[in-house]
C-alpha cells in the first residue's frame, strides 16, 4: 500500500525511545523526512543514525518538552532544514509510578507542563501551516490508562486523559481543514518502560522481573508483548493518506489487553 507521504515532514517527539524511534524510522521508510526531538542526546543519534542506514533524511533536535520557550525557534529551525511540519508525532515520557493521591503539587505541575501544555503549545505552532496547505496530520501517544486507569500510576492516567480530551475536541475544529488528529495508545508493548515498570512492580511487590511479565503476559489475548514496530506501523498509517478519513479516533494497539468495549 502506498501510504502518499513521500516527501512530507514530520515531527517526532520522544524520537529517541523505544516507541519514538520505531515510529521515525516507520514514517522514514514511507519517504517522510523525519526531525527527531527528544532530551537524549546519545538515543538521538541512534535513531538519526537508524534513518539514515536506510537512506532516509533526518534532523536531530535535542529538546527538553518541558522548556515552552524553546518551541518556536525549534520549529523554525524544522522548517528550515526540511521543511514546514506536515506530520506531528505527540509522544512524551512518562512520570514516575505514582497513587493518585498525596502528590505534591509541584509534581503534577512539572508533568503537566512537559506532557500536556507542551503537546497543545506545539501544535498550535505547526497549526497554521497546515490549514494553510489544507493537509496536516496530529497523533498524539498516550496510554492504555486513558481507557483502564493503571494502578500507581495515578499521575499519568489523570495527565495522558486530558491529552484525549483535546485530541477529540481539536479534531472538530480542523477536519475542515484537511488535518486529521488521533490518539493511538500501546498496550504492553516491550520497551524500555515497560521494562522500567515491570522492575518497578517487581520491587514493590517483593516479586521477580520474569513473574511479573508472566502475569501480564498472561492477561493478554496474544500471549505476548507488543512489538515497537508494530506500534509504529499503525501511526505510520494514521500519518497516511489512506487515513484520510479517521479522525478523532482512539486507536488501541494492544494485543486484545484492554477488556472494555
Amino acid at each position: 500500500m502506498d501510504f502518499g507521504i513521500s516527501g512530507k515532514t514530520a515531527l517526532v517527539l520522544g524520537a529517541g525511545g523505544g516507541l519514538g524511534g520505531a515510529i521515525s524510522l516507520a514514517l522514514a521508510r514511507e519517504g517522510v523526512k523525519v526531525a527527531l526531538a527528544d532530551i537524549d542526546a546519545a538515543a538521538l543519534e541512534r535513531a538519526a543514525d537508524a534513518i539514515e542506514a536506510v537512506g532516509g533524511t533526518a534532523e536531530a533536535l535535542l529538546w527538553d518538552l518541558g522548556d515552552l520557550s524553546v518551541i518556536d525557534a525549534n520549529v523554525s529551525r524544522i522548517e528550515q532544514a526540511l521543511g514546514p511540519v506536515d506530520i506531528l508525532v505527540n509522544n512524551t515520557g512518562g512520570p514516575p509510578p505514582t497513587p493518585a493521591s498525596g502528590q505534591p503539587s509541584e509534581l503534577w505541575a512539572k508533568h503537566f507542563q512537559s506532557m500536556v501544555l507542551s503537546v497543545i503549545a506545539l501544535t498550535d505552532r505547526v497549526l497554521p501551516g497546515m490549514r494553510a496547505r489544507q493537509w496536516g496530520r496530529i497523533v498524539t501517544s498516550t496510554s492504555s490508562g486513558v481507557v483502564a486507569p493503571i494502578p500507581n500510576l495515578g499521575v499519568s492516567n489523570a495527565l495522558r486523559l486530558s491529552l484525549v480530551g483535546w485530541s477529540k475536541t481539536l479534531a472538530r475544529e480542523v477536519g475542515r481543514d484537511g488535518i486529521t488528529s488521533n490518539i493511538i495508545l500501546p498496550g504492553r508493548i516491550a520497551t524500555d518502560r515497560i521494562r522500567f515498570l515491570d522492575e518497578a512492580k517487581a520491587k514493590r511487590e517483593n516479586r521477580s522481573v520474569e513473574e511479573v511479565s508472566a502475569e501480564s503476559t498472561g492477561s493478554i489475548p496474544l500471549g505476548r508483548y507488543g512489538r515497537p514496530e508494530e506500534y509504529a506501523d499503525t501511526v505510520a498509517f494514521l500519518a497516511s493518506e489512506r487515513a484520510s478519513y479517521l479522525t478523532g479516533s482512539v486507536i488501541r494497539v494492544d494485543g486484545g489487553l484492554i477488556a472494555s468495549i
